[in-house]
């Protein structure tokens, strides 16, 4: 069976813990989901895998990517075909993100779910916690940061005054807006996302209309990098910018409640593209609006927007950053709901959303008073690398391993006899490959606080496919006869 063939089965597997709705609303349909980790039966599901485009598309067009855009040409000293090159390459790591999606319809589960096929029960819980749900918190800071920013200014020009007090409240009001979309969960993310996707895109694309006159297409940098400073500097704006697309491996919570009938390359195809098109084109935007004489996209990114705006469109454009950073952490705040039940803590979806958003909210209360939003950003970025690259590279290459065949009950199975219980819940092959990876990449990483050794031996920050090649191919030697014979098992179970 290839990768690409539809997950089909005869008869759908029981699921121990599957609860019956008795005709809640479901991920498809209107109204709050209560539904969290527990298994998606058929007659629940529905869809089609071309609206994963639009859900994916809408964290790419964000007024982060403009300004990592902008940070490659400002910032690093690249050209504008140096960039565009920089950019293709980082967001091809949308690739292994629509892999991974595929898996969502297979399993019909969230993926910190899925992941305890090759953690363990108990190692999934501890990456999980350390990854899926801190570092989402962390995310949900910056975002909403960079949206109370621009919230406050919008306030300031209708005479509200620049207080603690009113900086809260902003936070809160944009944190409020952001749990009711995660507590609608799927039905209402992937029915309003398309809207919000293309009103962003209008909005966008007028405000780089306005900005055109600003953009010098002739750009060369004051001085041009060229030998190992300039493949230095493309190798770290590579880590910077695919940072963003690996972070993403929570893209099969989305694609979950698809048929299990889909085939995988739809899913993938819709995922990654969507992910893809509009991060190339705006990071883009961001490097041509970086080449405008006195704009300072470093320090005051929408500064420059301000300056070079109408009056009248800066706060539609204003507006709708904060939209696009509301749409990015309702997704970030649906998954990390997921992640928290995934840690075994009786709670439920709802309350669980609440509980991270709490956190965020605390988090970005401290962070509003960062003084330089871009470089705070991009150092976080190149950090997560280090545990990004790896968690995918593994995840990719189980999917890969097992062909996609998930066997459904055993993933929810948390007693000894489970399949995935493995020694005493802990998958060593997977946790150690993970830990190899992210040597791998700690050992190449290049920033303003930490450079690895191999790093600062050879110039270049190779992060990301050191700790991906690592991590992948220690997974394939410690783990692959393993992961292929309970392929072969979750087959047979499954006719």
């Amino acid at each position: 069976m290839s990768i690409t063939e539809p997950l089909v089965t005869p008869s759908e597997p029981h699921d121990p813990t599957h609860t019956d709705t008795g005709g809640e609303e479901t991920g498809t349909r209107a109204g709050p989901e209560s539904r969290g980790i527990e298994y998606i039966s058929d007659e629940d599901r529905g869809g089609k895998p071309g609206s994963l485009f639009w859900v994916w598309a809408t964290p790419s067009i964000s007024f982060l990517t403009v300004t990592m855009g902008a940070l490659m040409v400002a910032g690093l000293g690249l050209s504008l075909l140096q960039t565009l090159a920089v950019t293709v390459i980082a967001n091809l790591g949308w690739i292994f993100v629509g892999v991974i999606a595929g898996s969502g319809p297979a399993a019909g589960t969230s993926g910190s779910v899925i992941s305890r096929a090759f953690y363990g029960l108990r190692g999934n819980k501890a990456i999980v916690g350390l990854y899926g749900w801190l570092l989402a918190a962390v995310y949900l800071s910056l975002t909403w940061s960079s949206a109370s920013v621009n919230g406050l200014g919008l306030l300031n020009r209708i005479g509200v005054p620049s207080t603690e007090l009113v900086g809260v409240a902003v936070v809160i009001v944009i944190a409020s807006v952001t749990v009711l979309v995660a507590i609608y969960g799927h039905g209402l993310i992937t029915r309003l996302y398309p809207y919000v996707a293309n009103g962003l895109v209008v909005v966008f694309l007028l405000a780089t209309v306005f900005m055109f006159p600003h953009f010098d297409f002739s750009y060369e940098p004051a001085e041009k990098l060229t030998g190992t400073a300039l493949v230095s500097a493309m190798t770290v704006g590579v880590t910077i910018l695919g940072s963003t697309p690996l972070s993403f491996v929570n893209s099969p919570d989305m694609a979950r409640y698809l048929p299990r009938s889909t085939p995988v390359w739809k899913t993938a195809a819709a995922t990654g593209f969507g992910g893809a098109l509009p991060g190339i084109l705006f990071t883009m935007i961001g490097a041509l609006i970086a080449t405008g004489a006195g704009f300072d996209m470093l320090g005051d990114p929408m500064g420059a927007f301000e300056t070079g705006l109408p009056s009248w469109f800066f706060p539609v454009f204003a507006l709708a950053v904060i939209v696009a950073a509301i749409g990015l952490n309702g997704m970030t705040t649906y998954s990390a709901s997921l992640s928290l039940q995934a840690l075994g803590i009786p709670i439920r979806r709802i309350p669980s959303t609440l509980i991270i958003a709490v956190i965020g909210t605390v988090l970005t209360i401290v962070s509003v008073a960062i003084y330089d939003f871009t470089t705070s950003v991009s150092l976080l970025l190149q950090l997560v690398v280090v545990a990004a690259g790896p968690l995918i590279a593994v995840f990719v290459t189980d999917v890969l391993l097992r062909r996609n065949r998930y066997n459904d009950p055993d993933l929810f199975d948390e007693t000894r006899t489970s399949r995935f219980w493995y020694r005493n819940g802990w998958n060593w092959p997977g946790l150690v490959s993970l830990v190899l990876g992210g040597v791998a990449a700690t050992l190449f990483i290049d920033t303003d606080v930490f450079v690895g050794s191999l790093s600062d031996l050879t110039g270049l920050d190779l992060s990301i496919p050191s700790g991906m090649i690592v991590a992948a191919a220690s997974y394939v030697v410690l783990a692959g006869k393993q992961v292929r014979s309970d392929s072969m098992t979750a087959t047979r179970t499954q006719r």
